[in-house]
């Protein structure tokens, strides 16, 4: 097998492929035309060195692909003769996009939402939102206490773990 970077004149970017050297030039266009979106019988297919010099040309469908100078790092470049244009396949703002409506979401059975409201997990476990929310209020309170009686102006010993204790002056409670 060869590693081979593969290019397109409809988009700018390279994929670097795996191939075996056993199959044809027919097989490899078969299986290019699932990274470039090109079809097969619209390919010409170009061989270029690791340095990016034309080595030549893929023409003969029966050949071997190990029949041609290859060597890891080497690129095919395929060039598209089907008429479509540049970057065509990149542009996903032409492409409709399908929401489906949350009514018909929550009708799925199948779906994450209907996984997690069954197992009362996540959101739809109502007593643990509650549990959770009354260990917020909780924890407000007693900060809210000790927050209190610290009075403005006192003295206190500031610990940081890592640093040296240093002394201050309470200027803020809040």
């Amino acid at each position: 097998s060869v590693l081979l970077s593969v290019s397109s004149s409809l988009n700018a970017r390279r994929a670097p492929k795996r191939y075996s050297t056993g199959i044809t030039v027919a097989e490899l266009k078969c299986k290019l035309e699932l990274v470039v979106g090109s079809p097969a019988s619209c390919m010409d297919l170009e061989l270029y060195s690791a340095e990016d010099e034309l080595l030549g040309c893929l023409d003969c469908d029966e050949a071997l692909l190990g029949s041609y100078p290859l060597c890891d790092g080497c690129r095919v470049h395929v060039i598209d003769r089907s008429g479509a244009r540049i970057g065509e396949y990149e542009d996903v703002s032409q492409v409709e996009k399908y929401e489906m409506p949350e009514s018909d979401y929550d009708k799925r059975p199948e779906s994450l939402r209907s996984f997690l409201r069954q197992r009362q997990w996540g959101r739809y476990d109502a007593e643990a939102a509650q549990r959770r929310a009354q260990e917020q209020r909780q924890r407000r309170d007693q900060e809210v206490a000790l927050a209190a009686a610290l009075p403005l102006g006192s003295r206190c010993l500031v610990r940081v773990p890592g640093q040296p204790c240093r002394r201050g002056t309470i200027m803020y409670v809040g």
